[in-house]
């Protein structure tokens, strides 16, 4: 039967011009293609916006030039709202430095007609047994790293209420009607964690289809051992990372957990950073994150903007 639900698919760029080259060909090659494409471009200055306008596809392809970079959160928002306003039954989400191997999408739509918020297993592009985000076992401690624990946990294809957002993922039109769009002052880290929260918390069916593989470079700085193995922390090189995983993090606790999981993540951020990775300077950057968080302020990340 003929699968007749328009697919849009978003890409969100920002200086990365010939990973996004790879990501929009890897789209276009696709043995069941979106009905188009739509890459948000964030004030790129790498020629991104030229490259984008000179490529052919059989797949009709959009660009949305925002006029300053607004990050991950602000790119999905407006692409995300622009997709539904076009008429896209799903929107198919996804950052630049990753890509979806040819049978991905198909593999994923069979799943949509019961899950509104599905995504991929998300692989270590070069090492497809490792798990780019580790992902815990829903109802338990347990953490899994690797392609067949996942596939293990799974049971009947599917593991439930998990998903990794914003990496090839698939969100329902009805969905985002019923939940609205991302948290476009968030800017980058936590932006994606809040929509699936936010999805879980309205009803939605949620799930990883860990037959379908989504390509991503190794984030290997992501959860980092510490407290002596038994946890880890999502330490970042960049102050502008750790300022929004930090104020972001923490608004978004406040919100679904409550303020014990607050004081759990500040509780871990101090210890990494007065033991495991020795950063006084983090300390200070970390305290003023959290103030901003209290005062839901979503301006002071812009500092670090060049």
């Amino acid at each position: 039967m003929a699968d007749n639900r328009r697919v849009v698919a978003v890409v969100v760029t920002w200086n990365r011009c010939e990973a996004l080259r790879r990501c929009l060909a890897a789209i276009d090659e696709q043995s069941r293609p979106p009905d188009s494409v739509l890459v948000v471009d964030n004030a790129s200055t790498d020629g991104t916006a030229a490259m984008v306008r000179a490529l052919e596809t059989r797949v009709p392809v959009t660009l949305l030039e925002m006029d300053h970079n607004t990050g991950g959160a602000g790119g999905f928002h407006a692409g995300l709202r622009e997709a539904v306003d076009d008429g896209a039954d799903l929107v198919w989400l996804m950052d630049d430095d990753g890509y979806p191997p040819p049978d991905l999408l198909a593999r994923l739509l069979p799943h949509a007609e019961r899950l509104g918020f599905l995504g991929p297993a998300v692989v270590v592009d070069g090492d497809p047994e490792r798990l780019c985000f580790p992902v815990r076992r829903p109802g338990t401690s347990r953490v899994l790293y690797r392609m067949s624990d996942l596939k293990a946990a799974a049971g009947d294809g599917v593991l439930p209420d998990v998903v990794i957002p914003f990496n090839g993922v698939l969100v329902s039109r009805a969905l985002v009607q019923r939940i609205g769009l991302p948290r476009q002052e968030f800017f980058i880290w936590g932006d994606d964690v809040e929509y699936l929260w936010r999805a879980r918390r309205a009803g939605a069916a949620v799930g990883t289809v860990v037959d379908a593989h989504f390509l991503h470079p190794a984030t290997d700085d992501l959860g980092t051992p510490m407290m002596f193995g038994r946890s880890t922390y999502n330490h970042s090189p960049s102050d502008l990372k750790h300022y929004c995983l930090v104020r972001n993090n923490v608004t978004n606790l406040r919100e679904y957990v409550g303020l014990h999981g607050v004081a759990v993540f500040l509780a871990k951020t101090v210890w990494f950073y007065l033991f495991t990775k020795p950063r006084p300077d983090r300390l200070r950057l970390s305290a003023q994150a959290l103030v901003a968080a209290l005062r839901r302020d979503f301006t002071g990340h812009t500092r670090f903007l060049t």
